[in-house]
């Protein structure tokens, strides 16, 4: 059996973005978003987040740029919709505990799966979200993976530029 693949977080970060789980893929490598197909570090780049695309080996340095990367539910899958109901309600209350010990501004969920399960709403939009969490704003992103094909690169990057610019200081 494959392990969880860690958190990369800190204290106070801007951004923490938050998947469903980790890919089978990226816990076996001990990277996040291995995949090729994952256009996750691409989409950060090309929205602003970061100053070159990292590589996925280089996963940590994104603590360099203020954000961090967790997952809700830490049990490895080949697909998202492999995680059961049950995971999400039982891994609830320790991401709450986690949103509040490391405090970042935004918790931006990748995809509305893992939000809709841990909020109990069914019907939610993308973007800025009503409810925090702990003193955290939640924002509700396009999931990168190369398997959503709903969302082309352009508009994955015109989503998370969003997200960018509400981090950005007021002038």
């Amino acid at each position: 059996m494959t392990g969880t693949l860690p958190d990369i977080i800190a204290e106070r970060l801007s951004v923490l973005f938050c998947g469903i789980n980790p890919a089978l893929s990226a816990a076996v490598a001990g990277h996040h978003f291995v995949s090729r197909s994952n256009r996750f570090w691409r989409v950060i780049h090309l929205a602003g987040f970061t100053p070159n695309e990292i590589p996925p080996e280089d996963d940590r340095t994104i603590l360099h740029y203020r954000c961090g990367l967790t997952a809700v539910v830490g049990r490895p899958t080949a697909r998202a919709d492999q995680v059961l109901a049950e995971e999400f309600a039982g891994a609830k209350a320790d991401f709450e505990q986690k949103i509040i010990r490391f405090k970042p501004r935004y918790v931006a969920f990748l995809g509305k799966a893992a939000y809709c399960a841990l909020s109990g709403q069914r019907d939610i939009g993308w973007g800025s979200q009503s409810m925090s969490m702990g003193d955290a704003m939640v924002w509700v992103l396009p999931n990168p993976s190369g398997r959503n094909r709903a969302f082309s690169l352009e508009q994955l990057v015109t989503a998370y530029r969003q997200l960018r610019q509400a981090t950005e200081p007021r002038k």
